[in-house]
C-alpha cells in the first residue's frame, strides 16, 4: 500500500490522480484464489472491512499481482533529488516482475543445499575416503555397541566419519570435526567480508557485482576438491565456500526486502500491515520449498555415487563438481538485483553502518532467533543421521528415504503453512513459535525413546515433523528479519541474519558430530535451545509489527500522517540515520 501527501502527488501524477484532501489507497487483496487491486479515496482512518491479505501462491496469482497493481516506486530523478533534501533518498523501485520472483526462487533452489547437504554431508564423506582405516577392518557383518548386527562396509563408513584419524600436532580430529573447524574458519572469513560489502549493498550502484562475485568464487572452489588427496587442503576449500555463500545469502535476503516493498509499498497503515505479512511469508515459504527440492536432488545424487564399490573418492568428487555447477546456475538471479539508495550523507566507514543493527532491538532479536533455530535444526538432523547409521544400523536405502522425506515433504507442508497462517491469523512470531514447538516435540519424543529400537515408520514420521519444523523456522526467520529492516539498511541487516544463521548451523553441526551416537545428549541440547528460542520470542517482546514500526514501514498515528503531509515523504525517508522516533518507541504491540 502506498499513501502520498499533496507534495508527493505532483511527482507521481503520471501514475495516479489525487486531490489535496484525499489519498489513494492501493492494496493487494486476495480472497480465495482471486487477487485484485483495490483503490479508494477514503479518509485516513483504518478500514474495518479490509480483509486480510492472503496472497495466492499460484503463478496466476503472482501474475495478477504484478500486472494489475500500480507501481509504488518509479525511477524518477526529480523525486530522488527532492527526497534527498529531507535527509535521504528513497529507494525508487518498480513492482517485481514475474521473472524477478522466479529468479529469486531459482537461487534458493540452487544454493539452499550448501548448508544442508554440501558442507555437512558431502565434504565429511570425501574426507573420510582419504583416511586409511585400521588393517583389521572387515567387510563382514559386525555387531555394534548396542548388540545390533550391522554391515561391515556401513560400520567402516561410520568409523571413517567419527573416529579421530586426522593428526595435527598433538591433536586428532575426525572427518566430521575437521569439517566443523573448516566451517568455523569460513565464518570467520565471512565476518569482515560482510562488514566491507554491507555499505555497497545498501548504497552502491552495482550490488549485483557483489552477489555475482561471491557465487562465482564459491562455485569455483567446489570444482578442485579432488585434485589433491590430502586432508589439509579441505579447510581452505570449505572456508572459502562458506564465506562466499554467506555473502551471497545476504544479498539474496536483501532482495526479498526490496521485492516486498515493491509489492506492498514503502509504508503502510496499521490496518493494512497484514498485506505485507502475507506477501513476505508467501515469498519466503515457497523459496524455502524450492531450496528443499534442491537439497533432495543433491542428497539422492550423493547416495547414488556413494554406492560405487570402487573409486568412491572420485565419485564423490563428481558430486562436488556438480554442486558447484548447480550453484553457478543460480547466478542468473543477479540480473534482477536492484541498486540501493544513495544517501545524502553516505557513511564515511562501513563499520558504523554494519553495527547499526544494535539500534533496532527487534531486528537484533530476530537475528538471535535465527541463530538458535539453525543450531537446533542442524543438531537434530546430524545427530539423527549418525544415530541411524552407526547405532541403529539402518540400511543405507532407509537413510536415503529419511533424507528424501526430510527434504521433499516441505514441498507440500510449507505451502500449507500459508493457509494455516491465515486460519489462525498468525503473525511471523506465532509461526516461528510453531516451528520451535515442532522441534520441541521431536526432540522430546526422541529423548524419551532413546533406549528403544526405532522402527522405519517411526523414523519417517520423525523426518516428516522435523522437516516441517526446519522449513518453517528458516522461512519465517527470514520474514522476521526482513520486516525489521529499515529503509537503506536491508543489506547490513541481511548480512547479520546470514552470518548468525551460518554460525548457528556450524555450531549445531559441531555439537552433533563431536558426540556421535550419544543421541540423548544431542537431543537434550537441542531441546533446551529450542525452548530458549521460544522463550526469547515470547518474553523479549519481539514482533514483526513492532519491528516494522521501528523500521518505519508502518505509521499509525496523526503525527506520522501530518509528518507525511508536510512534504517530508515517508517517515522512513526523513532521516538518513533512520533512527527510531520516540513516538514509535512508545507503541506496544
Amino acid at each position: 500500500m502506498a499513501e502520498a501527501g499533496a507534495s508527493s502527488d505532483d511527482k507521481l501524477d503520471h501514475h495516479m490522480a489525487t486531490h489535496d484532501d484525499t489519498t489513494v489507497r492501493d492494496s493487494v487483496v486476495s480472497i480465495g484464489d482471486h487477487v485484485s487491486c483495490r483503490t479508494s479515496t477514503d479518509d485516513h482512518h483504518p478500514r474495518e472491512d479490509m480483509p486480510p491479505a492472503h496472497p495466492n501462491t499460484s503463478s496466476t496469482a503472482l501474475k495478477n499481482i504484478t500486472d494489475e497493481c500500480p507501481n509504488y516506486y518509479t525511477n524518477n530523478k526529480e523525486s530522488s533529488s527532492s527526497s534527498s533534501s529531507s535527509g535521504a533518498n528513497l529507494v525508487l523501485l518498480g513492482r517485481p516482475s514475474n521473472r524477478e520472483v522466479w529468479l529469486w526462487y531459482l537461487y534458493d533452489l540452487c544454493s539452499y543445499f550448501i548448508h544442508t547437504t554440501l558442507v555437512p554431508v558431502l565434504f565429511p564423506l570425501i574426507i573420510s575416503q582419504i583416511l586409511k582405516l585400521p588393517a583389521d577392518s572387515s567387510t563382514n557383518k559386525l555387531i555394534n555397541s548396542k548388540g545390533i548386527l550391522c554391515g561391515g562396509k556401513q560400520m567402516n563408513l561410520y568409523e571413517a566419519l567419527t573416529k579421530r584419524f586426522i593428526s595435527v600436532n598433538s591433536s586428532t580430529y575426525s572427518a566430521l570435526e575437521w569439517t566443523s573447524l573448516s566451517w568455523g574458519l569460513g565464518l570467520i572469513l565471512a565476518a569482515p567480508a560482510l562488514v566491507f560489502v554491507s555499505s555497497p549493498l545498501d548504497h552502491g550502484r552495482q550490488p549485483l557485482l557483489i552477489a555475482a562475485t561471491a557465487i562465482a568464487t564459491g562455485a569455483f572452489f567446489c570444482l578442485p576438491t579432488g585434485f589433491f588427496k590430502v586432508t589439509w587442503i579441505f579447510p581452505p576449500y570449505i572456508a572459502l565456500i562458506v564465506a562466499a555463500s554467506t555473502v551471497a545469502a545476504a544479498s539474496h535476503t536483501r532482495q526479498l526486502g526490496l521485492m516486498v516493498k515493491g509489492f506492498t509499498g514503502p509504508y503502510l497503515q496499521k490496518s493494512n500491515f497484514q498485506l505485507r505479512r502475507g506477501v513476505c511469508s508467501w515469498l519466503s515459504l515457497y523459496a524455502t520449498a524450492a531450496g528443499c527440492l534442491g537439497s533432495a536432488i543433491m542428497s539422492a545424487f550423493t547416495y547414488h555415487m556413494l554406492r560405487h564399490k570402487d573409486g568412491r573418492f572420485v565419485s564423490l568428487w563428481v558430486v562436488s563438481i556438480f554442486s558447484g555447477l548447480k550453484w553457478l546456475v543460480g547466478i542468473s538471479h543477479v540480473i534482477a538485483i536492484k541498486p540501493g539508495a544513495a544517501p545524502a550523507s553516505p557513511p564515511t566507514t562501513p563499520v558504523p553502518h554494519f553495527f547499526s543493527i544494535f539500534k533496532y532491538p527487534h531486528a537484533l532479536g530476530a537475528v538471535t532467533a535465527a541463530f538458535i533455530s539453525s543450531f537446533t535444526t542442524t543438531c537434530i538432523f546430524i545427530s539423527t543421521v549418525l544415530y541411524l547409521l552407526g547405532e541403529l544400523c539402518f540400511s543405507p536405502v532407509t537413510i536415503l528415504y529419511f533424507w528424501l522425506l526430510y527434504y521433499l515433504l516441505p514441498l507440500f507442508s510449507l505451502p500449507l503453512m500459508q493457509t494455516l497462517q491465515q486460519v489462525i491469523k498468525g503473525n511471523g512470531v506465532k509461526m516461528y513459535l510453531l516451528g520451535f514447538l515442532l522441534s520441541l516435540g521431536t526432540t522430546g519424543v526422541g529423548f524419551y525413546f532413546k533406549g528403544k529400537h526405532w522402527g522405519r515408520s517411526q523414523v519417517l514420521a520423525f523426518a516428516a515433523i522435523q522437516s516441517t519444523s526446519a522449513g518453517v523456522l528458516h522461512a519465517f526467520g527470514r520474514v522476521l528479519v526482513v520486516d525489521c529492516c529499515p529503509q537503506g539498511r536491508e543489506g547490513v541487516f541481511s548480512g547479520w541474519y546470514s552470518w548468525g544463521r551460518g554460525v548457528g548451523t556450524c555450531i549445531g553441526f559441531a555439537v552433533a558430530s563431536s558426540i556421535p551416537g550419544n543421541i540423548s545428549t544431542s537431543y537434550g541440547v537441542a531441546f533446551w535451545t529450542a525452548m530458549a528460542g521460544a522463550l526469547l520470542l515470547i518474553y523479549a517482546n519481539i514482533s514483526d509489527f513492532g519491528g516494522a514500526m521501528a523500521a518505519k514501514h508502518v505509521f499509525t498515528g496523526d503525527h506520522d500522517e501530518e509528518h507525511h503531509r508536510q512534504g517530508k515523504g515517508s517517515p522512513a525517508a526523513d532521516d538518513h540515520s533512520l533512527e527510531l522516533d520516540s513516538s514509535y518507541a512508545e507503541k506496544k504491540v
